[in-house]
C-alpha cells in the first residue's frame, strides 16, 4: 500500500497540502487514487486489500473530505436504487447519495464527480458516520463497484455477471449466469477437479487486451478479476486472456450450442451491468459486447451440476 505519513504531506503545485493519507489501488484494468487528511484505520475495506497498487498516475482520483452533515439533495433525481444508494445531476457532473433506512433519509456519505468519472470528492458525514468510523470503510460496496461501472462507460470495458476460471494450461473460460444459475456451483466443481485460478465467482470485468490480437487478426479480449464475489468467495486481482464464454443455464445432459453473434450480445447484455440512466452507456455497452463476441466464441451450456460438466468443457474444441 502507498501512503503518505502525516508528518509529510502530500503537495499540489503550489506546495500546499493536499492530502496526508494516499491509497492506490486497480480493478479491471481502471487505476484509483484516494486521498484522505485524515487517518481512518477502516478506510480501505478487506476485499479492496488485494487490489492495492502502486501507479505513476491515476485514472480516477477521489478526495475524502469529512463534512459535520448532509442533508438530502434537492437536485434532478436520475436513479434511485430503492435501498442504498440514488444518484442526482449535480451542476459539475453527478451526485452519488449513500444512506441507511435506519437514517432517515440522511446521506451517510456523498459522491460528487465529474462526467467522465476521473475527478471527484467523496464527503463524509461526521454526524451520521462516527458511530461506524472504526468498522466502516468509507469505500465500501456498493460505492466502490458504482464508481468502477460507471467508469467502465468510459472505456471499452463492460461489467458481467461471471464467474472467470483459468487453467494451468492458459485457457480462460468466462462462464456467465444470473443469480441462481450455477456460477458457484461451477466454481466449485472446477477447484476440485483440476488446479485452476478463479479470479472471481460473481464479478468479472472485460475489456479490450490493448496491443494483443486473437486468432485471425480479431481484437483480443482480457478479463480481469474484481473484489466482489459470490457464495464461493474467490475474488483475485489478477487477469487473463480470454478464450470462451458460456451462457450458464441448468438443464439435462451437458449440452454446448454455439450462439449466433446477435444472440450472445443479448444474452451478455441481458447479465451485464450497465447504468441505465444514460441511453450513451446502453449504445457504448452494446458496442462493446458486439466486438466482443466477434472476438470470442460464445456458447450456451445447459449442464448438471456435477463433474460431469467439467469433464465437457476439459474434452471440448471449437
Amino acid at each position: 500500500m502507498i501512503r503518505a505519513s502525516a508528518a509529510q504531506p502530500w503537495l499540489d503545485l503550489r506546495g500546499e497540502p493536499v492530502a496526508s493519507h494516499l491509497w492506490n489501488f486497480a480493478i479491471g484494468g481502471i487505476s484509483l487514487q484516494i486521498l484522505c487528511h485524515h487517518d481512518n484505520p477502516a478506510m480501505m475495506s478487506p476485499g479492496l486489500q488485494p487490489f492495492q497498487t502502486a501507479v505513476a498516475c491515476s485514472d480516477v482520483q477521489v478526495t475524502v473530505k469529512k463534512v459535520p452533515d448532509l442533508i438530502r439533495s434537492s437536485s434532478h433525481r436520475l436513479f434511485d436504487s430503492g435501498a442504498t444508494w440514488t444518484l442526482f445531476q449535480s451542476c459539475d457532473g453527478f451526485a452519488f447519495d449513500f444512506s441507511d433506512a435506519s437514517l432517515r433519509g440522511c446521506p451517510l456519505k456523498r459522491l460528487l464527480i465529474d462526467e467522465q468519472f476521473t475527478s471527484g470528492t467523496l464527503q463524509i458525514s461526521e454526524r451520521v458516520f462516527r458511530p461506524y468510523a472504526e468498522s466502516l470503510s468509507p469505500l465500501a460496496y456498493p460505492l466502490d463497484e458504482l464508481l468502477i461501472m460507471h467508469r467502465l462507460t468510459q472505456e471499452r470495458a463492460i461489467e458481467l455477471h461471471g464467474t472467470g476460471i483459468v487453467r494451468a494450461n492458459g485457457v480462460a473460460n468466462l462462464f456467465v449466469g444470473h443469480s441462481g444459475a450455477g456460477k458457484s456451483t461451477t466454481t466449485r466443481l472446477w477447484t476440485s477437479r483440476e488446479e485452476v485460478e478463479v479470479l472471481s465467482d460473481d464479478r468479472i470485468i472485460v475489456r479490450y487486451d490493448d496491443g494483443r490480437d486473437g486468432p485471425a487478426g480479431a481484437t483480443q479480449m482480457r478479463m480481469y478479476g474484481t473484489p466482489w464475489h459470490g457464495e464461493a468467495m474467490f475474488a483475485s486481482p489478477n487477469s487473463a486472456p480470454l478464450t470462451r464464454i458460456f451462457v450458464l443455464e441448468h438443464g439435462q445432459g451437458n449440452v454446448i450450442t454455439r450462439l449466433s453473434r446477435s444472440e450472445a450480445v443479448g444474452e451478455l447484455f441481458a447479465r451485464a451491468f450497465v447504468p441505465f440512466h444514460r441511453h450513451e452507456y446502453i449504445e457504448n455497452a452494446l458496442s462493446f459486447l458486439e466486438q466482443l463476441v466477434s472476438s470470442v466464441p460464445c456458447y450456451r451450456y445447459l449442464f448438471e451440476p456435477d463433474e460431469r460438466a467439467v469433464e465437457k468443457i476439459q474434452q471440448f474444441n471449437d
